[in-house]
């Protein structure tokens, strides 16, 4: 099974200068805990991305005030991603080596078509293989997000 299909199409992405509140609002708005970073609106390919960790372990947890930032504060960059043609078993693979939970899905061009979480891949795959996932992102202290 490839993983475009069963990746969640067109995210909801931001641009570096994206301040941290409206990201979070994001977050709320679409139910995710990760926004794809894209260089800007007409040009679509990912910079890194920012998580509902990275804000709280980048910034909250240094004092810092995310209401007064820009994602670019604390994005994680560059971002690990998959590729449209790539086989669930590679994403699955990837997610594994980088212990995340949720990975950006680009065309050839580098360009934001997708992404890919824990979740659509228990929709999708076999137990055995979500299984696994979830265990071996979760090995040895926290996952990134």
């Amino acid at each position: 099974m490839l993983i475009e299909e069963v990746m969640t199409r067109e995210p909801v992405c931001c641009t570096p200068e994206t301040g941290l509140q409206e990201v979070a609002q994001m977050m709320v708005e679409h139910d995710c805990g990760q926004i794809p970073i894209v260089r800007s609106t007409a040009d679509r390919r990912i910079l890194g991305v920012v998580t509902d960790r990275d804000i709280v372990s980048r910034l909250v947890a240094q004092g810092k005030n995310p209401l007064d930032l820009q994602a670019r504060t604390c994005m994680s960059q560059p971002a690990v991603t998959v590729r449209t043609g790539q086989s669930v078993e590679d994403c699955i693979q990837i997610m594994e080596a980088h212990r995340i939970r949720r990975v950006p899905v680009v065309d050839d061009g580098g360009l934001m078509r997708g992404i890919v979480s824990q979740a659509d891949i228990a929709q999708h795959a076999s137990n055995a293989s979500t299984g696994e996932l979830v265990n071996r992102v979760s090995q040895g202290g926290a996952a990134k997000l």
